[in-house]
């Protein structure tokens, strides 16, 4: 008999962040922003046959920071990484955590039919999912 307790990343991921146009500058979408504990912006799909993006904190300081671009002169699409790895909300912490360390990832969006649900990052998983063994 297995008593490990699964957590799926629908039980630690963040529902709120900002989805943004990729047409916007980063500093519009820096404006724009409310959820910034996800650490992210999630680009919007232009159309139903494209796939969303996203952009990183650590991308803008990389790209734009770091290379002392003015930010209301690069727009999202520039830095953007697309398409974006996904997970889906069923998926078990651990399986997350694994594709994280495989792909190099530190966050992702969650995707349930076509459609991000929420955010999901390392300190997610760790912070709300541990927790449940503690």
């Amino acid at each position: 008999m297995n008593d490990k307790i699964l957590t799926r990343v629908r039980d630690v991921m963040k529902e709120k962040f900002d989805l943004v146009e990729g047409i916007l500058t980063v500093r519009e979408a820096l404006e724009k922003m409310k959820h910034v504990d996800t650490k992210s912006l999630i680009v919007d799909k232009r159309h139903d046959d494209d796939e969303y993006g996203i952009v990183l904190m650590s991308d803008i300081a990389r790209e734009v920071l770091a290379k002392d671009r003015a930010p209301e002169r690069v727009n999202i699409y520039e830095i953007m990484s697309k398409p974006v790895i996904s997970v889906d909300p069923q998926m078990d912490i651990r399986y997350c955590a694994r594709l994280f360390e495989k792909v190099g990832l530190s966050r992702a969006p969650v995707v349930e039919k076509g459609r991000i649900i929420g955010v999901v990052s390392y300190t997610d998983m760790v912070l709300k999912g541990l927790a449940n063994h503690l």
